[in-house]
C-alpha cells in the first residue's frame, strides 16, 4: 500500500488545508515502489484517462490520495501482469462497478508456459504481441514500422516484445504531439544504448562469479545502477535546458 503524505505538511508536497499534493509529491511516493516512474509516465497515463488529477487555477495538477493509490495500482498491473492500457482501463471502470473481475494476464514466452501472472523469480521474461502492442500504443502498423526502422523498438523473439515496449510506444507517441518525429529520436536511443553498455560492464564480472550469492547479486545490482543512471540522465537534461520539472 502506498503511503501518501498527510494535506499541508512538509516541503509544500501538500497543497495547504487540501490534503491534495503535487505531481512531484506524487513522483516521490510513486518512486518507493516504483523507482523508474518519471513525470511524463504519470502525465502519459493522465493522457490516456487512466487517472483525472484536478488543476487550479494556474493550471497545476494536484492529487488526491485516491489519484496516488489509482496510479499505483496501474503501475503494479503493468509492472506485474504486463497488462496494455485498455486492459487496465476496463479493468478499473469493473471495479468501480463493484464488480469482482480476476486480473487477466498476457502470455510469457518460456519453456512450458502458458499465462501465468506475476512473474516469478528465474522465470522468462513477459512478452506481448504485436496486435496487442498496436492496441495498447493505440497506433498503426506504419507508425510502428516507421518506429521500429529507427531502432526505436524492436522484437526480442518470435516476433514478441518485452512488455517495456508498451511503455516506449506512450512516451515516443506523447514526443510526437510536440512535433519530435522518430528519427529525432535515434540520438536519444544511441545514448541509452551506450549507458545498458556501461551498466552491463561494470555488473558482468558478478554474473561471471563463482559464488551463487555473488551472481545472484547481479540482479539487483543492475536494477540500482539503471535507476541511477536514469535519474542522473533526467538531470543532466534538466540542467542543460536550464528548467526544473514541477
Amino acid at each position: 500500500m502506498l503511503q501518501t503524505p498527510s494535506g499541508g505538511a512538509g516541503n509544500g508536497a501538500a497543497a495547504e488545508g487540501t490534503g491534495l499534493m503535487s505531481i512531484g509529491a506524487v513522483l516521490g511516493v510513486l518512486r518507493e515502489e516504483f523507482p523508474e516512474v518519471t513525470i511524463s509516465k504519470i502525465r502519459f497515463l493522465e493522457s490516456e484517462g487512466l487517472i483525472e488529477p484536478r488543476r487550479t487555477s494556474s493550471g497545476y495538477r494536484k492529487f488526491s490520495d485516491g489519484d496516488v493509490e489509482r496510479l499505483g495500482r496501474v503501475l503494479r498491473m503493468q509492472r506485474d501482469h504486463y497488462l496494455p492500457l485498455k486492459v487496465i482501463r476496463e479493468h478499473l471502470a469493473a471495479m468501480e462497478r463493484g464488480e469482482a473481475v480476476p486480473l487477466p494476464a498476457l502470455g510469457r514466452q518460456g519453456e512450458g508456459e502458458a499465462a501465468p501472472g506475476a512473474t516469478a523469480e528465474g522465470s522468462a521474461p513477459a512478452r506481448i504481441g504485436r496486435c496487442e502492442l498496436l492496441a495498447a500504443a493505440r497506433v498503426g502498423e506504419a507508425e510502428l514500422a516507421e518506429w521500429e526502422s529507427y531502432g526505436l523498438l524492436a522484437p526480442v523473439a518470435d516476433g514478441l516484445y518485452d512488455a517495456e515496449a508498451v511503455t516506449l510506444a506512450g512516451l515516443i507517441t506523447e514526443l510526437g504531439r510536440f512535433g519530435i518525429e522518430p528519427r529525432h529520436l535515434r540520438a536519444m536511443k544511441a545514448a541509452a544504448d551506450r549507458e545498458a553498455s556501461l551498466v552491463d560492464q561494470v555488473v558482468a564480472p558478478l554474473r561471471r562469479h563463482r559464488n551463487p550469492q555473488t551472481r545472484a547479486h547481479a540482479e539487483a545490482r543492475t536494477k540500482e545502477l539503471a535507476s541511477l543512471t536514469v535519474k542522473l540522465h533526467a538531470a543532466l537534461v534538466q540542467s542543460a535546458l536550464g528548467v526544473r520539472l514541477p
